[in-house]
């Protein structure tokens, strides 16, 4: 098992989304390695913050792609999702991480025109597999439909698609115990299920005033519950830790990260 921290949780809008500030920290972070995440500002500079990036010689089993490929797939502009995808994958190889999580579907044109977003992941599952990276499509909620139905629509066209299960995005749906024990248990049980984001949830059902990355415990998501569950599955896999480490100022909590890697290792001994 590996916790990792997700670079999203520490380079924001506040801190100008510099990429040193993961080396500035690097030596405070108590985690196994990290989920670089990629944003849409370095791609005129790609080659550089990849190359600053592996200087620091960091533990990188997982990439998060760009969040608007799966935009781009949604409005039928397939061909600028395959570039940009391109980049990812390029990056993610060169990286070292061999897992990439996915948003095919996201912000505020979510899902509105999903048979676009069907119709483009194949093309894109083939870029990744390209560069020796497994393409996993996150739950990431929705406007129209629900994130554990588009996981069926995928797996029922594709037989064997992968997926990152997110657990603040699920209580978002309420769909928690759907995937864990109910009609979407199967996603689990067939093991499409790769790799978990962990973090915090205290709105109600689609409440997207409450729609923010929170740590555990500052919300009502259930987690002795659910890291039983997902020990009793055998699972020993990844996880990162996704909650919010950075203030108004751009100064990072590493201390609140460090404490809920701890926690989630006490979970899952």
């Amino acid at each position: 098992m590996e916790v990792l921290f997700s670079t999203g949780a520490l380079i924001g809008r506040p801190n100008g989304r510099d990429p040193h500030v993961l080396g500035n920290l690097a030596g405070q972070l108590e985690c196994d390695g990290v989920e670089f995440m990629m944003y849409s500002t370095w791609y005129e500079n790609v080659d550089e913050v990849t190359e600053y990036v592996n200087s620091l010689g960091l533990h990188i089993p997982v990439h998060h792609c760009q969040k608007t490929v799966g935009e781009n797939l949604t409005k039928g502009d397939f061909a600028e999702a395959n570039r940009e995808m391109e980049i990812n994958a390029r990056q993610a190889e060169a990286l070292g991480a061999r897992k990439m999580v996915f948003h095919l579907w996201n912000g505020e044109i979510s899902d509105f025109n999903f048979d676009n977003n069907l119709k483009g992941y194949g093309d894109l599952r083939k870029i990744t597999a390209d560069h020796g990276v497994d393409l996993l499509v996150e739950n990431v909620v929705c406007n129209c439909a629900d994130p554990l139905l588009h996981w069926k629509q995928l797996a029922d066209r594709y037989g064997d698609p992968h997926f990152i299960f997110d657990t603040k995005m699920a209580a978002f749906h309420e769909q928690i115990d759907a995937y864990c024990e109910g009609e979407y248990a199967w996603a689990w049980k067939e093991g499409f299920v790769r790799h978990y984001h962990i973090n915090d949830y205290a709105g109600g059902y689609k409440d997207w005033t409450a729609l923010r990355t929170l740590p555990i415990g500052a919300g009502h998501i259930d987690f002795p519950k659910f890291f039983a569950f997902v020990k009793s599955t055998g699972y020993d896999g990844t996880f990162t830790l996704e909650s919010t480490a950075f203030d108004k100022t751009g100064t990072v909590d590493t201390d609140m990260l460090n404490r809920q890697a701890e926690y989630i290792r006490s979970q899952m001994k």
